[in-house]
């Protein structure tokens, strides 16, 4: 496992990533991608882009939320991408959110694929703060990357990589811009062969940090699949019913998958 800068180290992993789009043929795969982010991203189109399919959804069991799966290929290795309600929340008040937060708590991806808007990326990053708090196997993706060329933005990509922590790749979907960087992103972090080092972190007042630190130390030693133990554990002290209902039926004792 590389510990290079997440941004890419080509002097540890390899510079090419071949791509095979198999739509819907899912069968079995090796690794799972969620695929996150605000409405109107483009992440329908990354979707297609990476899967060859044009948006095939149904609904997420016992919910009217719209739910796509797709499978792609990256050198030899299957990849089902798993595109999650389009949200600006995880906190869990809406139908849409509680599935994608669901999603990635429970079924506990590979990797999470964060799409953003490179022309507004402040109302993206909420989101994306928010994921990271809840798994550090993070890509994000800066889409539309035409669009804020055009506006005359200026993107440091590698910038935020550094400052975040995990692999950033800038893209334009609907072109096919960047998608070799983004699929040697995805491949890197599947494989372990790069390990992002997220540095966002809730930060709380020194009152609450005690009880958090020591809930979440019991639930370390309870739950050893547990990625985000002292996000639980502060979600705990905050009432939240639904994740006190998954530690009462076992859903946090799963190794992985078990949503998807």
């Amino acid at each position: 496992m590389s510990d290079c800068p997440p941004a890419t180290c080509e002097t540890c992993v390899s510079n090419r990533a071949d791509l095979r789009r198999l739509g819907l043929r899912l069968g079995r795969w090796d690794y799972v991608v969620a695929l996150a982010g605000n409405p109107n991203v483009g992440k329908s189109t990354v979707f297609n882009l990476l899967t060859g399919l044009r948006q095939h959804t149904g609904n997420w069991p016992g919910k009217t939320v719209a739910r796509a799966e797709g499978a792609f290929d990256i050198d030899g290795k299957r990849y089902k991408l798993v595109d999650l309600p389009g949200t600006y929340s995880l906190l869990g008040t809406t139908p849409d959110e509680e599935v994608a937060r669901d999603f990635l708590l429970f079924g506990r991806p590979d990797v999470t694929l964060v799409v953003a808007d490179a022309t507004c990326l402040e109302r993206n990053f909420a989101l994306l703060l928010q994921i990271l708090q809840i798994t550090g196997r993070v890509v994000l993706c800066l889409n539309l990357m035409d669009e804020a060329r055009a506006r005359g933005l200026d993107i440091d990509a590698r910038g935020i990589a550094r400052d975040l922590g995990i692999p950033v790749a800038s893209t334009s979907a609907r072109r096919g811009e960047g998608l070799d960087e983004l699929l040697l992103a995805l491949r890197d972090v599947a494989t372990g062969a790069v390990a992002p080092r997220p540095r966002a972190r809730e930060v709380l007042p020194p009152e609450l940090q005690e009880p958090v630190d020591k809930l979440a130390r019991r639930l370390r030693a309870a739950y050893p699949y547990l990625e985000n133990p002292e996000w639980v554990g502060l979600r705990l002290l905050e009432g939240d019913a639904r994740i006190a209902a998954a530690l009462q039926n076992g859903e946090f004792e799963q190794p992985g998958h078990a949503a998807a």
